[in-house]
């Protein structure tokens, strides 16, 4: 995985307001689509020439810098993430009791799993829940989406729940992964809604591909709800 080396390429949290406009990935790396998101993020789509077969990667940034790295499989499984802001990581563990499965989402409509990850901050947390497709497809900007409709509940090894998530997202069964919809986090700080709907789709040479600079719901007031990066959902 190329995850360290985009760490080391990665401009510094201001980078979004005084670094360079164009994100630059590591060698290697080529990325098919940038994204520009409701919710004041823009995030970048690609692969990496060292990476297993079918695997992918996303990075976010914000008006601050750089948020979220991640990795999924072929079959869109949380395979591990990293979180600049806190210096965390986070990672699948393996023999899940049912392995999300995009291809079981695309065959059957529906795709129940049941999983654990681990972290080197907050320690092993369990998570259940189901994705289904709603049958109403959705068009971005040009791009044709599948809706789904998700839950999801995040808990402690003993049971405790620590957050669950509802709500829509979209998926692409050409890229064979999941985009940011609208929904309600609860958790012990009470309830919180987002929307990270994604408003462009930006493609190679086009004006914005790459670019550090979200455009779309910056400077709308946040919620004071002190919600962390553990408790809230991230769409792989």
């Amino acid at each position: 995985m190329k995850m360290v080396a985009l760490l080391m390429v990665a401009a510094s949290p201001a980078a979004a307001q005084t670094g360079p406009a164009t994100f630059s990935l590591p060698s290697g790396c080529t990325a098919y689509v940038t994204t520009q998101n409701a919710s004041c993020e823009v995030e970048h789509l690609f692969t990496c020439a060292g990476d297993p077969s079918g695997h992918q990667q996303r990075v976010t940034l914000d008006e601050q810098g750089m948020t979220f790295l991640s990795v999924i499989d072929a079959e869109a499984q949380w395979i591990s993430s990293f979180y600049p802001r806190d210096g965390y990581n986070k990672w699948l563990l393996p023999d899940a009791a049912d392995p999300a499965s995009f291809s079981e989402l695309l065959a059957n409509g529906v795709d129940h799993y049941d999983f654990y990850t681990d972290t080197d901050r907050f320690g092993v947390t369990h998570y259940v829940g189901t994705d289904r497709l709603t049958g109403r497809e959705v068009i971005i900007d040009g791009v044709t989406l599948l809706e789904t409709a998700f839950e999801i509940t995040a808990s402690a090894p003993d049971g405790t729940v620590i957050w669950s998530t509802r709500g829509n997202e979209t998926i692409s069964p050409e890229w064979r992964r999941f985009f940011g919809g609208t929904g309600v986090t609860t958790s012990s700080a009470g309830e919180e809604p987002f929307d990270e709907r994604p408003i462009e789709f930006i493609f190679p040479g086009e004006p914005g591909f790459l670019s550090t600079r979200p455009k779309h719901g910056c400077g709308v007031a946040l919620s004071s709800a002190p919600f962390s990066e553990e408790t809230t959902y991230d769409h792989l």
